[in-house]
């Protein structure tokens, strides 16, 4: 059956004969098989529609059904449309001239999009469907240059190889329809778009132009008579503010001048050819002879020592400086000593943190400490040489966050039983009495102390209670003898179970090859002598006194770091945890119990190293008991006393170093810090009570710096 019987049978349901008469003249072969459209070269069936014929058409739909155009175009094509139910409507459709079939399609489609909807090509099958659902169901992926044209939804992707892609969404998404997506892909730097076909043509010429190659004219600039380091703070400046002017809208930094030391020349990046000339003419200006008379010249350090850098650059150029000699040189002086503070004062509170130096004198190159400056008297040949080294040595030092954790688990079980009895035999008015029984252990744990502290009445017992009986269940039997009671029996059992979790994380920072140290804990006297001094007779005058040092005793930790060319790091390092213990204090002072590590290690940026621990299980056992007498089974419990403990210590000491190079990375680990003891005091805020006033508590402001710059200092929560 001919697709015109087939419509011809559906006339009843159409009633649109000029649709008939167009699809019956198509496909009744009156045309000729010559015209017929071949198939583009390397083109798949499904790459775009297959034009049955090239006989041109003519189109007279004038508020036609959608479903009955859409079924006439698909007559025209050769395919299968698939209609969504929610498609519905009149369609105006005509031409005044004859239109190839292609061309019909094209304007088909025109017509559809400014109705709101659209054709898409999935599965080899033709699609009309809303224009909103078109971004979900199209089929049609291109990569690279896209040949649909027309009105046709199409999935495109954009490799963007200069331009950041989030950059250009910004820019692209008016361009596209609002019913379509644009989204950037920023692991490959790409674009996927979906959008008509031919609004996808247009935005590909727009991706091609602005996806260009960012500024890339270089020039290198020699200097004759000013210094690169100096010139190229002051080209910087001068360009940056020229460039806004010129360019309003436009960030500074549009020209980038770097110096290079070693060849005594500026290095200029520009964004364009007009930028780089001005930026060169500048240059050209500013290196001219300098005006100053003399030989003598101050440099002005940013991040060096003047003092220890004038001293390696007097051991440097000593041999090479004219008029220098080894005995013109001289070192920094020393810091003049501190007097201990009156009062009993510490050393360590009276002592600058670093104390001041003394200008150095003598050599050609001197330093100023007050000013952070070197003084250099050379002529114009040797002064380049040595600002060539200055530049190399003041350069801005790394810095080394190190944090170290110090982990202790101790677990201690002990049990103890035993079992003492006294007993006389016979009367009252025998002669000589027997006496029998067992005593274990000392002090009051034992059954004949405690007996001799309870003749003594109520003094003795409450020198026997306060002098510690022996812990745990005890149970005994008295007997009375004349007018007071003796222990007959005791009986004592006792288990005990103790732990303790200890985490420590002293952290701090310090330069890069520079020592630093902190202690957390208390300052313990210890006695190291005593002198008494007797007066001559009776009336002679006593004067004790004893000396005493104090030492810390806690948490002590010194850290040098040093930082390699691969991003490791380089520590010698000291660790020391010490405390008093209570049990062992004496007359001559306490007990302390220490742990050290002292170790040289290497680790990398960011890595946790573990130092050193100590993994320890102790178990002792002890048993008094009567020979012969304590094996009988059951009733041997009455002639012994049997005590057991273990112990397991757990320490582990771990270190982790963090390299900070910037300024950014230092202000992340402080902002991270700061919020998390914020978040501390929060939580500790004092509750609310009926019966108590609402004191406040301390809390930090919620950024470090005010927005004057300055640091803010904590406030008090004030009370209601």
């Amino acid at each position: 059956m001919t697709p015109c019987n087939r419509l011809l049978r559906r006339q009843a349901l159409w009633q649109k004969p000029a649709i008939l008469a167009l699809v019956c003249a198509m496909s009744a072969g009156q045309l000729p098989a010559a015209e017929t459209a071949p198939a583009p070269p390397g083109a798949s069936s499904h790459s775009r529609p297959a034009l049955k014929s090239r006989t041109p058409v003519t189109l007279n739909f004038v508020n036609a059904d959608i479903e009955a155009v859409t079924r006439a175009i698909g007559v025209m094509l050769d395919r299968q449309f698939i209609i969504d139910p929610r498609v519905k409507g009149q369609i105006t459709l005509y031409s005044e001239q004859p239109l190839s079939v292609n061309e019909a399609y094209l304007s088909y489609l025109a017509a559809l999009r400014g109705l709101g909807f659209t054709v898409v090509e999935n599965t080899g099958m033709l699609k009309l469907i809303p224009e909103a659902d078109a971004k979900l169901q199209a089929g049609s992926v291109v990569v690279g240059t896209a040949k649909q044209r027309g009105d046709q939804v199409v999935t495109q992707i954009f490799q963007i190889n200069f331009e950041n892609a989030n950059n250009l969404v910004a820019v692209l998404r008016p361009l596209i329809s609002p019913n379509n997506t644009i989204n950037a892909n920023p692991g490959n730097n790409s674009l996927v778009i979906t959008d008509y076909a031919e609004n996808l043509q247009r935005l590909g010429k727009i991706i091609a132009t602005l996806d260009q190659p960012g500024s890339t004219d270089i020039e290198v600039v020699p200097l004759k008579h000013a210094i690169a380091s100096d010139l190229a703070a002051m080209a910087q400046k001068l360009t940056d503010s020229a460039g806004a002017a010129a360019v309003p809208g436009q960030p500074s930094g549009n020209v980038t001048v770097l110096a290079d030391p070693r060849s005594n020349s500026l290095i200029l990046r520009a964004a364009n050819p007009a930028r780089l000339a001005a930026a060169r003419t500048l240059v050209e200006r500013l290196d001219q002879p300098s005006a100053e008379s003399g030989n003598i010249r101050v440099v002005y350090l940013k991040n060096a020592d003047a003092a220890k850098l004038a001293t390696v650059l007097r051991a440097a150029f000593s041999s090479s400086a004219s008029g220098a000699s080894s005995s013109s040189s001289s070192t920094p002086m020393p810091p003049t000593p501190t007097a201990v503070a009156p009062g009993g004062a510490s050393a360590a509170a009276t002592t600058p943190v670093s104390a001041s130096q003394g200008p150095s004198t003598g050599g050609f190159v001197q330093a100023d400490p007050s000013t952070n400056s070197l003084i250099i008297t050379a002529s114009e040949p040797m002064y380049r040489q040595i600002r060539g080294v200055i530049d190399q040595l003041d350069q801005r030092r790394a810095q080394v966050y190190v944090e170290s954790m110090i982990v202790k688990v101790d677990a201690s079980k002990a049990a103890q039983f035993g079992m003492q009895w006294q007993n006389l035999f016979g009367n009252k008015s025998d002669s000589s009495v027997t006496a029998m029984g067992t005593n274990f252990g000392t002090g009051n744990a034992n059954i004949v102390n405690l007996t001799a502290a309870g003749a003594q009445g109520a003094s003795g017992i409450a020198t026997a209670v306060s002098g510690g009986i022996t812990a745990g269940l005890n149970v005994a039997l008295l007997k009375k003898v004349s007018d007071f009671y003796t222990l007959g029996a005791i009986a004592n059992f006792l288990e005990s179970q103790s732990g303790a979790n200890v985490l420590s994380t002293p952290n701090l920072v310090a330069l890069d090859n520079e020592e630093a140290k902190i202690v957390i804990g208390q300052n313990v006297p210890f006695v190291t002598g005593s002198f008494t001094n007797t007066g001559a007779g009776a009336g002679g005058a006593v004067n004790p006194f004893q000396t005493i040092d104090r030492k810390d005793v806690g948490l002590t930790l010194r850290i040098r770091s040093q930082i390699g060319e691969g991003g490791t790091v380089r520590m010698t390092v000291f660790q020391e945890n010490s405390s008093v213990v209570p049990s062992l204090s004496s007359s001559a002072g306490p007990t302390t119990d220490k742990s050290s590590i002292e170790t040289t290690v290497v680790v990398d940026d960011g890595q946790i190293l573990v130092l050193g621990g100590l993994l320890k299980d102790e178990y002792t056992d002890g048993e008094d008991r009567v020979p012969g007498l304590a094996a009988i089974p059951f009733v041997g419990n009455l002639f012994k006393s049997e005590n057991r403990k273990r112990v397991k210590t757990n320490l582990m000491v771990f270190l982790r170093p963090v390299v900070m190079r910037s300024q950014q990375t230092a202000d992340q680990l402080t902002l991270d810090r700061y919020e998390t003891i914020r978040a501390l005091q929060q939580v500790n805020q004092p509750k609310p009570s009926a019966v108590l006033p609402d004191t406040g508590a301390p809390l930090l402001p919620a950024g470090p710096a005010t927005p004057a710059g300055g640091i803010s200092t904590p406030r008090t929560t004030a009370p209601q």
